[in-house]
């Protein structure tokens, strides 16, 4: 089997046993759980393509997460209050409801913000630092710097955003009840296939001229500029793409958790989503995939027999990874597989049939 085929075998596989074995064995609880992991998993999959194919080591995707959040989740409060103001405005002694949360009454432009909103501020953050030949650390250290600004930003507007508490409380989305088990069991195939939808597109393109591209930059910058691309441009599309990847995510979780708070987007979950990245294995999008579900799963686990460790128990981890194993989980297992290919006997090689003279007429 080629490996193309066999990668499409291993994908209808993961699919089968997402939406059809794990609905059908797990129970309510375990499920929305799941559902969580693979929305963590889409952004995942956006640092994977930025990170991994692109080089791009960004510290601050739980931005990008937020802000699709954030647009989901101010329609549904919008949509609740029935033309008023949102609760927890009138507990902030807001008296008229701010410009910012006008548009997104409507659903279209609510929908349209999830992706649009994190496209535009990569976009705008990717020309002011890949035109100065930022990376490396520095700019892993700007988008972490970032990230904790954003915080910042919403913890201190209590009357727009809800502070520390931040957007909660939903009692209908598009028609639905969020905590009814149908409801959910909804938005978990949705998120399902949503993901499975972006991850054939991200790794259509990583295929693409374009992913061919994107690795050369990644392995030679200044290479690729001699050679008459623009390194800047190569970057900054796909530092967009990986937010409008984040976007989505962050517009899923709200549904499927029922909030969205700056605790969530801070510096310390996006660098989960990294560490989750770098265990599953970078340089495959898979292994991003793999490696967020994994975690996540792991710190769910952990967490609650050993609360105040697990941090400790990841930063460990990671360091182990990047030192031992810098290709993860999927680097491990390639190394396995050629391993066993080498020691497999070579077929025996077939004996040259014997020439036979040909004889005179």
């Amino acid at each position: 089997m080629s490996p193309r085929l066999r990668g499409y075998a291993l994908f209808a596989a993961v699919g089968l046993l997402v939406l059809v074995v794990a609905p059908l064995t797990l129970p309510a609880f375990r499920l929305d759980e799941l559902a969580k992991y693979l929305c963590l998993a889409i952004a995942a999959l956006g640092i994977g393509l930025a990170w991994g194919q692109g080089g791009m080591l960004t510290l601050g995707q739980g931005v990008f997460f937020g802000l699709g959040g954030y647009a989901m989740a101010m329609y549904l409060k919008l949509h609740d209050a029935g033309g008023d103001l949102p609760d927890f405005m009138t507990w902030s002694g807001v008296e008229r409801l701010p410009a910012l949360w006008k548009p997104f009454a409507n659903p279209a432009v609510a929908v349209a913000a999830v992706v649009a909103v994190p496209v535009a501020a990569a976009v705008v953050l990717g020309a002011l630092v890949f035109r100065q030949r930022v990376r490396g650390a520095y700019f892993a250290i700007l988008t972490q710097a970032l990230a904790a600004a954003f915080v910042i930003l919403l913890v201190g507007r209590q009357g727009l955003t809800g502070g520390t508490n931040g957007l909660t409380n939903f009692y209908d989305f598009f028609g639905q009840d969020p905590e009814a088990e149908s409801t959910q069991r909804t938005m978990y195939f949705v998120t399902a296939t949503v993901l499975g939808a972006l991850y054939l597109a991200a790794r259509q393109l990583v295929r693409s001229r374009f992913g061919r591209l994107l690795v050369a930059v990644r392995d030679g910058e200044d290479r690729v500029r001699f050679l008459g691309y623009n390194p800047a441009t190569v970057k900054t599309v796909t530092f967009a793409v990986s937010a409008g990847m984040a976007g989505i995510a962050g517009a899923l979780f709200v549904p499927v958790v029922g909030i969205i708070s700056p605790s969530l987007l801070g510096v310390v979950p996006s660098l989960e989503l990294v560490v989750a990245v770098a265990v599953g294995g970078r340089y495959a999008l898979a292994g991003a995939v793999l490696g967020a579900v994994v975690m996540n799963y792991a710190k769910t686990s952990f967490s609650e027999q050993w609360a105040g460790g697990w941090l400790y128990l990841e930063g460990a981890l990671f360091i182990l990874v990047m030192t031992l194993a810098p290709k993860g989980a999927v680097g491990l297992y390639e190394q396995a597989r050629d391993a066993l290919a080498r020691r497999r006997p070579a077929p025996a090689p077939v004996p040259d049939r014997p020439k036979t003279e040909e004889v005179p007429a």
